[in-house]
């Protein structure tokens, strides 16, 4: 234990005023001169004697020096990787900010800039073609902006998530932060290309509106580069309604959990009717002992009650290990029944992507042809319009239905906070419908604890060891039931690089319990 602090006594001692007196003398001579912070904390440590005051005089010293003390490297490497998130943030919200405007552009404003590019072509109206281009050259930019925004947050998550991926051990830490940074990265690869796409196209409209020589070059490259980057995205976004189609056919074949589970039940409620028959019995032959007038006495009525009473204990353990399991079977009903639909959500609009970019990709192709023809034939022809407009119109479809699912989730976070909110945490107090609703307009927030938090949190409570809290009544069935669902959500043993003995200890471990749920909630959410 540290030496306990004094109250500090009104009258100064004679070593403070020598200290002092010192001090002065030392000051007349020339001598080095403290600071009046150093001042009062060195009269106090002379008065208290202890550990905090040292500290605290060093503390000053350290500030009166103008905090010339250099940081330890771990603390320069936190304060770098906080400044690196910090910009990260930054450019996060601000590519979200521009989401909208994005979302417009793709959406109606370049389908429609097609079009008036068609009629001018068809109608030989120069006013109408510079208009068309310098509209043209506005969206193109306002692409480019967030499309750049997000290629460098996507590369900054990577490198943040691969370094990430080399600190953990194989397990659920190291598999969530590797994919990440995978996908990140394939993200900012996509996007790199995406964005010298819209720069190109923005080349191209400043041809047409300038008149500059080599529009038909610039139409020609333009639509080659946006026909390009269409066919990535449309092969990517197959690639992934694939793999989701994949784990959606792993968790079909789980099967109904109530059917699944249906012969444990009928043996678990056998044993609480045998149970109920055996407490029956032992009170049965309890009332013998007072009817029949046994020798034994009191000491055999003592016997018998013990008897009545284990009996009675034992049919209540079997009724609470049936209802426990009955709760159980339901909670896996209704956590598969979350994972299977959002795979198959997640597998109808990846499959929607990827019909819509190969259709903006065809449009792109279209025009570059339109341009090597030098317009001959397809001035009048409105199948890159049709084309362009069809594929903006399909995402802007999915992005509508993803705007509008987020939205309804923050909603619910600020109305219904207790609806989501972790077991033996208390609820935030719910916020009115108006506060509600300007919550669900900020869309650059993340819903932080919503409905895929607590199906995570539910999944892990059923695979989770005896050792976890919470979880020492569930039946090995169960477990085993929900551990095979942990393997359809690919986050099984060899996803996570580790041997089966291994994973099952990991997951028996309560330190690990967060990371757990925080991999189940992206698994969740992934294809």
């Amino acid at each position: 234990m540290s030496t306990p602090v004094h109250r500090t006594p009104t009258r100064l001692s004679a070593a403070v005023l020598v200290s002092a007196r010192q001090r002065q003398e030392r000051s007349r001579a020339g001598g080095t001169s403290a600071t009046s912070a150093e001042h009062a904390l060195l009269e106090l440590q002379a008065g208290v004697g202890n550990r905090a005051a040292t500290a605290a005089v060093q503390r000053a010293r350290g500030a009166a020096a103008g905090g010339k003390a250099s940081e330890s490297g771990d603390a320069a490497a936190r304060a770098k990787r906080n400044y690196r998130d910090v910009i990260a943030g930054y450019l996060d919200r601000f590519k979200k900010n521009l989401e909208p405007i994005d979302t417009f552009i793709k959406g109606v404003q370049v389908p429609t800039n097609a079009g008036f590019t068609q009629q001018a072509a068809a109608t030989v109206n120069d006013g109408l073609k510079h208009s068309a281009a310098a509209s043209g050259t506005s969206a193109a930019s306002g692409n480019f902006l967030t499309e750049a925004a997000g290629t460098v947050v996507s590369g900054m998550d990577a490198v943040k998530s691969r370094k990430e991926a080399k600190g953990h051990e194989p397990g659920a830490d190291q598999h969530r932060t590797d994919r990440r940074s995978r996908v990140k990265g394939a993200d900012a690869v996509v996007g790199a290309a995406s964005s010298g796409s819209y720069v190109v196209a923005g080349a191209k409209e400043a041809t047409k509106l300038h008149r500059a020589a080599g529009a038909a070059l610039a139409s020609e490259a333009s639509g080659v580069a946006s026909g390009v980057v269409g066919l990535v995205k449309g092969a990517r976004a197959a690639v992934r309604v694939g793999r989701t189609s994949g784990k959606y056919k792993d968790l079909k074949n789980l099967g109904d959990p109530n059917l699944v589970h249906e012969a444990s039940l009928a043996r678990l409620d056998e044993e609480r009717q045998a149970a109920n028959w055996a407490a029956a019995r032992a009170y049965v032959a309890l009332d013998a002992y007072w009817d029949q007038g046994r020798e034994d006495g009191l000491d055999g009525v003592s016997e018998a009650l013990d008897v009545a009473s284990e009996a009675m204990d034992g049919a209540r353990e079997a009724a609470q290990r049936l209802q426990h399991a009955e709760e159980d079977v339901e909670t896996l009903h209704t956590v598969h029944g979350y994972a299977t639909r959002k795979q198959r959500y997640k597998m109808g609009k990846d499959a929607v992507t990827a019909v819509a970019e190969p259709t903006k990709a065809a449009a792109g192709i279209v025009t570059a042809v339109a341009a090597t023809a030098g317009g001959a034939g397809l001035a009048s022809n409105p199948v890159g319009w049709g084309l362009a407009a069809a594929g903006a119109g399909l995402l802007l479809g999915v992005t509508a239905y993803k705007a509008g699912r987020a939205g309804t989730k923050r909603y619910e976070e600020a109305r219904h906070p207790d609806r989501w909110t972790p077991q033996g945490e208390d609820p935030a107090e719910a916020a009115s419908r108006t506060d509600s609703l300007k919550h669900a307009l900020k869309f650059w927030k993340k819903v932080s604890k919503g409905e895929r938090q607590a199906m995570a949190r539910r999944i892990y409570d059923l695979a989770a060891g005896p050792a976890v809290p919470g979880s020492h009544a569930t039946t090995a069935e169960m477990r085993e039931s929900a551990r095979a669902l942990l393997v359809a959500l690919k986050a099984g043993p060899a996803h996570h690089k580790l041997e089966p003995e291994a994973w099952a200890e990991s997951l028996d471990d309560p330190a690990k319990k967060a990371s757990w749920i925080a991999e189940i909630a992206e698994q969740l959410a992934s294809g």
